[in-house]
């Protein structure tokens, strides 16, 4: 540890008492000797803001040994205004991250806690700048960086090699060399070096905002001087991956990241893991996630090996569910080498043993709690357990939850297990990517990372779906997928809705899977964990005709325990092909029927317009009310809620000819759609209303619902062009709004007027225009909660006023099924029906029954009078 200067401290003497260093003429680049201790050590950094007096004390500076090494000149190469500051953890806080990066400030944060932290100290982020300059490798960096094209595959691992070359290759001059070994040498508990480990901490690697955590490398037991220099070097040279120079170029940072080095003494782990102090796949608040294997916890960071997964409940500290991993081997330090050493777990008890002893566990609940608490936010932590003693190693934001709204259980009920169930996982191999689970399941198949929706012929049948993003217009290449995986995107982007709905696994929110995984490698997708593993998983699929029998016999037991309900449960269904197998279950009807996924393969891919221009408008019609009829009469006589299409010009524009016929859009979210478009392209919407037209002949269960309603005057129009063709003539026609813009709460009652006969609340677009933001945007996506009060307030307001009015009143967007809670405050109100995701129709009909019985027993309690005494 790097004692601070006292006032007053001057001389060999006192300096030596304080274990700094004054650097010799000559000194070697490799110190192999402790230097001589006779050089006052301060932290001169006064320019850099957020510097506080104290820290400026404890910091080991080195720019007057620099000076004095040059008699005045710069001819070294080391420029005379290098602040370089060696920083022990017990002076950094958050402030400080310009200066060590976000693992290093974390790290002080945590010791600030008062929480166990393996002793330690950083290498300042200026330290690697007075690096670059002294040897030259910042203009070659720059060189380099001139002609770079990231998009270039080859030239892209080109230069990678060439820029972690220079920084390897080059050598450490003594100025910056000998203050890295005083602090490390102060870190010795006795005659032998000191077992470290060494960590980049680059200044934009663990922030919320940024997805860098796990592309730079770290060195374990390392020992020695020469060592601990080399690692320094190395972790420097980690910033110049491929993959990191793709990342930075993409968002626009600067070639050469600031990267600090964070230098801690090893625990000799017999235990170690990582900690979610919110359930990353679910966004459970009150889950805690914890992973474990024995040895040293890089094996779990690196999804080396499948750790045990302990399930948390926080408001309880109760264990719910613990999981025994398949842990195929260990790492560990080889005492003899010094060298870090699988030692295989096959056929030892330990392989499928739980790691984690009871107390051990409540060790880590408490001090996960206590970091959560001390950051008023969720935490991602790695810890090492050694002789039962556990230790914070590292801490950092859980970048998945900026996704989406951190919610409550969205799985399960909490509680819902009765006592810990120990379970044991599937073999699995190396973790490449994590993410957000968005759609249950399993898929395995070959990679396609495809740029755009246009490139969709390439994708194979069974092939997984690698994308940034998707839209309505990805939905054809979308049902032919074995999985989905998507960089951007929460629990309500698109991909995961539509995933949900067409029963397919997904994991969303990866940040980096078009960037970490190849077209045609071989990969597993669990979209409950939200992982993407390597190589197939071993389980075969179940043949077709067995999980529809499966589902038959589930359908039949769940019709014999059905609870009765008088709300309502409606389906969200958007694509004909599973219409038969969701129809069989337990559930009232269809409350939103997509157009856009049966639009789609209508129109080929193609315009609407094109074909109105080449006159084959009857073709579309026809295809058209095929697939409606099919989903129409399998939900016979059950209602079967249709939404016309609500497409935005963006999406329409990506269709073949598109470009001829959309505008372009700044937000096409607010834009030019909905009710309005209709009122504008009458000719369009009639042949929607045709294809309705045809089938409600056969299927008088089918019903038409107007999206996107910002006006009366738009509705009226709208209602006009219905009531003109021939389906506004067939009897029983129920016509529906959507309540998806703020100003329906206003205008219900008018609309209640022109003959409506329900409202279908989207909660999604509700949420986002009550707010003001956009789900897709990940900067502002944290803001998207529909258990905001004011949207509550409006959804209130409009179940009430339907209630007055005498309209049928439902909801169709995601509350319902992400925040089970919701159903509680809906019953209440008195919704008439809540349309759900079929991956929950179930749990819903059993948490509206169970909302019900709630309200009948209060209504009871109240209406019971007290007994008077002799009665």
């Amino acid at each position: 540890m790097v004692a601070p200067r006292r006032r007053g401290d001057v001389g060999p003497r006192a300096c030596a008492a304080r274990k700094t260093c004054r650097l010799r003429p000559g000194a070697a680049t490799q110190v192999r000797r402790p230097p001589p201790r006779h050089h006052p050590s301060v932290n001169l950094n006064r320019r850099r803001r957020g510097l506080g007096s104290s820290s400026r004390r404890d910091a080991c500076n080195v720019t007057d040994s620099i000076r004095e090494l040059q008699g005045g000149s710069t001819t070294t190469g080391v420029a005379s205004h290098a602040e370089i500051g060696i920083f022990p953890f017990r002076v950094l806080d958050k402030t400080r991250t310009a200066d060590v990066g976000g693992k290093g400030a974390n790290l002080g944060e945590l010791v600030r806690a008062g929480l166990a932290v393996p002793d330690g100290f950083v290498v300042g982020s200026a330290t690697y700048d007075a690096f670059l300059d002294a040897t030259g490798v910042r203009s070659a960096m720059d060189d380099i960086a001139r002609t770079l094209n990231v998009d270039d595959g080859a030239a892209l691992q080109a230069a990678a090699d060439r820029l972690r070359a220079l920084v390897t290759g080059a050598a450490l001059p003594a100025a910056i060399s000998a203050p890295i070994v005083q602090a490390y040498r102060a870190l010795e508990s006795d005659s032998s070096p000191a077992l470290v480990a060494v960590r980049s901490s680059a200044t934009s690697e663990d922030s919320a905002q940024t997805s860098f955590a796990g592309m730079f490398e770290s060195f374990l037991n390392v020992a020695g001087d020469d060592a601990l220099l080399q690692a320094v070097r190395d972790c420097w040279a980690s910033g110049f991956s491929a993959r990191i120079l793709f990342y930075r170029a993409k968002q626009g940072l600067q070639v050469a990241p600031a990267i600090a080095v964070v230098v801690q003494r090893m625990v000799q782990s017999d235990k170690s893991g990582v900690i979610f102090s919110v359930d990353p796949a679910s966004r459970n608040r009150d889950h805690m996630i914890i992973e474990a294997a024995w040895g040293l916890g890089e094996v779990v960071v690196l999804g080396q090996v499948t750790p045990d997964r302990y399930v948390v409940q926080k408001s309880t500290r109760r264990v719910l569910q613990q999981v025994a991993g398949h842990k195929a081997f260990l790492l560990e330090r080889d005492r003899a080498t010094g060298q870090n050493v699988r030692v295989s777990l096959d056929g030892d008890h330990r392989q499928m043993q739980l790691v984690l002893e009871e107390d051990e566990l409540g060790q880590l609940i408490e001090m996960a709690l206590r970091a959560e608490a001390h950051y008023g936010a969720p935490q991602d932590m790695e810890f090492a357990i050694e002789r039962g003693k556990a230790f914070l190693v590292q801490a950092r934001p859980i970048t998945t939850l900026a996704l989406g709204n951190v919610g409550v259980d969205s799985v399960a009920p909490a509680g819902s297990y009765a006592s810990p169930a120990v379970v044991v996982a599937p073999h699995s191999t190396e973790l490449l990517v994590r993410g957000l689970g968005a759609s249950p399941g399993i898929g395995s198949g070959r990679a396609r990372v495809i740029a755009r929706a246009t490139d969709s012929a390439s994708l194979l049948d069974g092939e997984v779906l690698v994308a940034a993003m998707t839209s309505p217009d990805w939905v054809p290449v979308m049902r032919r997928a074995a999985a989905i995986v998507t960089d951007a995107g929460g629990m309500t982007s698109h991909a995961a809705i539509v995933s949900r709905e067409l029963g397919i696994p997904c994991v969303v929110g990866t940040g980096k899977a078009t960037t970490t995984l190849r077209t045609g490698a071989e990969i597993t997708v669990d979209g409950t964990a939200g992982t993407i593993h390597a190589g197939f998983t071993p389980n075969t699929p179940e043949p077709e005709s067995a999980r529809r029998g499966r589902g038959a016999l589930a359908a039949t037991t769940a019709a014999a325990e059905r609870p009765v309900t008088a709300t309502k449960v409606y389906v969200n269904l958007a694509d004909p092909l599973h219409a038969a197998e969701i129809a069989a279950r337990d559930v009232d009807g269809v409350g939103l029927l997509r157009a856009e996924f049966m639009l789609l393969s209508a129109l080929g891919n193609t315009h609407p317009r094109v074909l109105i221009r080449d006159g084959r408008g009857d073709e579309f019609v026809s295809r058209m009310a095929a697939e409606l009829r099919t989903i129409a009469s399998a939900f016979a006589p059950r209602p079967v809620i249709y939404r016309a299409t609500d497409f935005r010009t963006n999406e329409f524009r990506s269709l073949s000819g598109g470009e001829d016929f959309e505008p372009h859009e700044e937000n096409p979210m607010i834009g030019y759609r909905g009710c309005f478009r209709y009122t504008r392209e009458p000719d369009l919407f009639a042949l929607e209303l045709e294809a309705l037209a045809q089938v409600r002949r056969d299927c008088p269960n089918l019903h038409l619902m107007i999206p996107f309603v910002r006006t009366l005057s738009e509705l009226r129009t709208c209602k006009a062009l219905v009531d003109k063709s021939p389906l506004g003539a067939a009897p029983g026609l129920q016509l529906w709004v959507m309540a998806e813009v703020p100003s329906v709460v206003y205008w219900l009652p008018e609309y209640a007027k022109l003959g409506i006969s329900g409202v279908s609340i989207g909660s999604n677009d509700l949420t986002q225009l009550m707010l003001g933001l956009d789900r897709d945007n990940a900067v502002v996506a944290p803001l998207f909660d529909e258990r905001d009060p004011a949207v509550l307030d409006a959804v209130h307001r409009i179940v009430s006023t339907c209630r007055d009015l005498g309209l049928t009143c439902s909801i169709c967007g995601q509350a319902p099924s992400v925040h089970p809670e919701y159903v509680d405050r809906l019953v209440e109100w008195g919704i008439d029906s809540i349309s759900v995701n079929p991956d929950v129709i179930e749990r819903t009909r059993h948490n509206v029954a169970a909302a019900e019985r709630r309200l009948l027993l209060d209504a009871a309690r109240r209406d019971r009078k007290p007994k008077v005494h002799g009665d």
